[in-house]
């Protein structure tokens, strides 16, 4: 039919389509901030997408916002930033709404969870703020509550 759209949400990156798809429930999502070492502090297993084209493009909330409406969530959980609240966790706990349990995991533990193998996407953003990372985990199509849009 022309003029009708294949996808139904606003993502489109095929690459990250693919790693979502292979990723099942439980899997976890790893969204990078600039700082965080890709390259030494996850699965090597997963399936690492970079869409750290420039600093400061992508952040890690452009990258969310697409992947809420193709990906259901239960979990959620952020690096504590030991001190000062940082407001991109705020930002995330507004997108991902009440419903997805929310968790501050201590720097090092942080990154042992990111570390393990359900660890299943890896996505390096160029976001520039500190302690922007997001470690998400897939919920269950038609059984976790997404927000509507």
């Amino acid at each position: 039919m022309e003029g009708t759209a294949l996808l139904h949400y606003d993502l489109i990156h095929p690459p990250l389509l693919a790693a979502l798809a292979a990723a099942g429930h439980g899997s976890r999502i790893l969204l990078a901030d600039g700082h965080f070492p890709c390259s030494t502090h996850v699965n090597p297993a997963a399936a690492m997408i970079h869409l750290n084209l420039r600093p400061g493009l992508l952040d890690v909330d452009q990258v969310l916002e697409p992947l809420l409406d193709a990906v259901p969530i239960e979990h959620a959980a952020v690096m504590a930033s030991g001190g000062a609240p940082v407001p991109a966790h705020e930002g995330y706990r507004a997108a991902l709404g009440a419903e997805v349990p929310f968790e501050e995991v201590e720097r090092f533990a942080f990154y042992d969870l990111a570390r393990t193998a359900d660890t299943a996407v890896v996505v390096a953003t160029g976001d520039r703020r500190q302690y922007a990372n997001l470690l998400l985990t897939v919920g269950v199509a038609g059984v976790t509550p997404r927000k509507d849009r």
